[in-house]
């Protein structure tokens, strides 16, 4: 069959039209609907995927990491914290002992600085504590209470030794997790404690040993690795064991 129609032209020439198959109406418009539809998905799927991602909390795949404004807060720059407030929590009440029992100027003058840099250092670290919104102790852990007892039981040069050696070996545990905090901490509030604290473990480490009663072969040996010690287990006393 011819596809093309016969059709007589003027002076009754035949010429050919192609023959179109003819669509309806009705289905022409849904098809163009659906086109549009299509385009129109296409282009806002790209805008919505990205507005999601904004939306959403970026996830840290450290689960111990917690997001604060001033930085992201690791689980040992937490313990940090911790540590910093056991400290005053009973060095302050030991140098309170020594400036009473100590039977040297020396153990006299570091249980001096023990108060005074222990009391500035706490309320620094209740201030980012406060800022970082973290928990802090209230009292001494049982052990350190367990060292008070033995410091008010002391007298004399007993006193003066046991005080110099058990101080020192704490400062000694604070002072290496200080460093390994303040290298590696990304949070500027740690950052900024962690300089307080630099100068006052120093001075502290200092004048203990000004005492001339301390043992160092008998110091607990600085933490090692990149965990640092549980901020409730202080370092044993200078001798003893656990």
């Amino acid at each position: 069959m011819s596809s093309l129609r016969k059709k007589r032209g003027p002076g009754g020439a035949a010429y050919g039209l192609p023959l179109v198959s003819r669509v309806p109406r009705s289905s022409a418009t849904v098809l163009i609907i659906v086109a549009m539809i299509l385009t129109a998905a296409a282009l806002v799927y790209p805008v919505a995927k990205s507005a999601g991602a904004y939306r959403s909390a970026p996830v840290s795949d450290d689960q111990d990491v917690v997001q604060t404004p001033s930085g992201p807060l690791t689980a040992l720059d937490r313990d940090f914290v911790k540590r910093v407030r056991l400290a005053g929590l009973w060095e302050i009440p030991a140098g309170r002992m020594a400036v009473a029992k100590g039977t040297s100027p020396e153990v006299k003058v570091a249980g001096q600085h023990l108060i005074d840099g222990h009391t500035d250092l706490d309320r620094a670290v209740l201030t980012a504590a406060q800022t970082l919104n973290q928990n802090v102790p209230t009292e001494p852990s049982a052990q350190q209470q367990g060292w008070l007892r033995q410091l008010e039981a002391a007298q004399g040069p007993e006193f003066d030794e046991l005080f110099a050696n058990l101080l020192r070996s704490a400062h000694g545990q604070v002072f290496a997790v200080l460093a390994q905090v303040r290298a590696g901490t990304q949070n500027a509030t740690v950052r900024d404690l962690a300089n307080t604290a630099n100068g006052t473990v120093l001075d502290h480490m200092n004048v203990l040993e000004d005492t001339r009663l301390v043992k160092f072969d008998k110091l607990s040996p600085p933490p090692s690795g990149s965990a640092a010690p549980s901020a409730s287990r202080p370092p044993a006393p200078a001798g003893s064991t656990r």
